[in-house]
């Protein structure tokens, strides 16, 4: 797909392949991103939930993990998100590591749906900067990474932008990594007291090696933030 024709096409979700082995009234299918954390709310780890069948299936971790491979099965929530229908999916089960950084997963139950937020959310203040590449704000502009998740960011900016219009958003989110580099769209304008805005946005043309090099790049960046405090 070529860039323009990334900004010019609007189109809706679909279903993953695997999506046809899904519960459909509840949300949950093999294929589905899921955060997985302690009951007391430790971020564990984010996998992929694959192999559903009944209240089992395997959880393919592609962050690295919290705890040790040795760790006994523990009790644990798994929050997933529906790519195409939107929503968040809390469940809970038993863990246990298996090689290859593959869990078992067994009692899952899902415990609610709702229209939340789904993933961990880091909050930042890092220089970027947004790329428009038509209309009236055409060019790159400087702005504030406020905060980012697997999903989206969100983005502060004295630069006045409008729902719907899509840019590209570079970052460096670790001073020893390359700078990363995400299509998004404005889904959310907030007007703040000082005249500047706080932007709401989402990732778009994402693959799936993009989503698991943002996660680690956050994780990662967790990390270091709760050693220097």
């Amino acid at each position: 797909m070529g860039l323009f024709d990334l900004f010019s096409r609007k189109t809706k979700a679909q279903p993953p392949q695997e999506s046809k082995e899904a519960n459909e009234s509840l949300g949950v299918y093999s294929g589905m991103r899921v955060e997985v954390t302690t009951d007391a709310g430790q971020l564990l780890f984010v996998a992929k939930l694959l192999g559903l069948h009944g209240d089992k299936a395997e959880l393919h971790q592609y962050s690295e993990s919290e705890i040790a491979e040795d760790t006994e099965s523990i009790h644990a929530r798994i929050r997933g998100y529906s790519d195409y229908e939107r929503k968040a999916v809390y469940m809970e089960g038993v863990i246990t590591p298996g090689p290859k950084h593959i869990w078992q997963v067994e009692e899952l139950t899902v415990v609610h749906v709702g229209n939340d937020r789904a993933f961990f959310r880091l909050d930042t203040n890092l220089e970027a900067t947004a790329t428009m590449f038509s209309g009236l704000s055409m060019g790159e502009k400087p702005c504030k990474l406020l905060n980012i998740s697997v999903g989206g960011a969100n983005v502060g900016s004295e630069y006045k932008y409008h729902e719907g219009d899509k840019f590209l958003l570079k970052v460096r989110l670790l001073e020893e990594r390359p700078e990363s580099a995400m299509f998004a769209e404005i889904v959310r304008v907030i007007e703040k007291d000082d005249g500047k805005f706080e932007y709401g946005c989402r990732f778009i043309g994402l693959t799936e090696t993009d989503q698991e090099q943002i996660t680690k790049n956050i994780f990662t960046a967790q990390r270091q933030k709760r050693g220097r405090s």
